[in-house]
């Protein structure tokens, strides 16, 4: 069942660390209980109340427990922060959230700039579970809060013939140090794109908030991409545009390095990076590793948006 709160979450319902892992071991037993009664195949099982699952990769990891609120905010790559892991935590309280607003453009027939505020307005906040897989080999549980990124969309009235989704993060150099200097590890502003399906799919989630409260700085406020199958690098970070185009649109990584970092970025154990295997993952949290899920466990979800395609070609 996937929550569905009024925008903003009022203080009273925000669930605090230690009570929302407690009720998730509470739910989970339930659960077990009534499963075979409650299995239903149409069901969105990847982001059920609390991440559980009734089937397909996604029972592989049904015990995973999300992260603590100090992981997830403590341990991130924003390289407009800095390239260390501790860099976004300890560079990004400068940055200004708000106010904040975004430019839709494109293909679609109800462009304009639209304040953070009244791009929220007239959608439900969801709360999320999902694991989150980076391409450098570790990965967490994270409980997101946002809004379905294909209800935001179809606000803007996409026209037939947008194809792919473009999105782009702001460019601040005088509150992202990252940005600042001679040298930079990559051409700003980080861009990123998905595919029409891929933006549509009921899983992608523009992402507001994590355990009950709005976005650190460092993960990406006031509001990022979140879509739960491919390595994290896709999920872009400080939305400042979102446009609709008819053809793949260039992305930060993949013209960095084209052969390590392909548009797709599917999660895929059988696809090993140039300089090192994918086939297993450090949770943070944990010594031992664990094996990694094609699509991150949610095949049973996406898989079907690839039939026929080279996965290894289209990587």
């Amino acid at each position: 069942m996937i929550i569905r709160r009024p925008d903003p979450i009022p203080s009273s319902e925000i669930t605090s660390e230690r009570e929302y892992l407690g009720r998730r071991d509470f739910i989970r037993a339930a659960g077990l209980a009534a499963a075979a009664a409650l299995a239903a195949p149409s069901a969105l099982v990847a982001c059920t109340e609390r991440g559980e699952s009734s089937g397909g990769d996604v029972d592989q990891t049904a015990d995973d427990k999300p992260n603590s609120f100090e992981q997830i905010t403590s341990y991130n790559n924003y390289y407009e922060f800095g390239t260390d892991k501790e860099d976004p935590k300890a560079n990004s309280g400068a940055f200004k959230p708000l106010p904040w607003t975004v430019q839709v453009d494109g293909l679609c027939r109800k462009p304009g700039k639209y304040a953070f505020e009244d791009l929220l307005k007239p959608q439900q906040t969801v709360e999320r579970v999902y694991r989150l897989r980076c391409v450098e080999a570790w990965s967490m549980v994270i409980p997101w809060q946002g809004i379905p990124l294909a209800d935001m969309l179809r606000r803007f009235e996409p026209q037939p013939s947008a194809k792919y989704v473009a999105f782009t993060t702001v460019v601040r150099p005088s509150e992202m140090p990252g940005q600042r200097g001679g040298f930079q590890v990559l051409d700003w502003p980080y861009v990123e794109g998905l595919r029409m399906d891929e933006a549509m799919h009921p899983l992608t989630l523009m992402a507001t908030g994590l355990y009950g409260k709005p976005l650190p700085n460092q993960n990406g406020a006031p509001i990022r991409l979140i879509v739960p199958w491919k390595y994290g690098f896709k999920g872009i970070k400080s939305i400042v545009r979102i446009a609709f185009v008819d053809r793949a649109p260039p992305t930060t990584w993949s013209l960095a390095n084209p052969n390590e970092y392909g548009f797709y970025a599917n999660v895929n154990p059988n696809v090993d990076h140039p300089r090192w295997t994918q086939a297993s993952e450090r949770r943070i949290g944990e010594f031992r590793r664990r094996p990694t899920l094609m699509f991150n466990g949610y095949a049973d979800q996406v898989a079907s948006m690839y039939a026929g395609m080279d996965l290894r070609a289209n990587f």
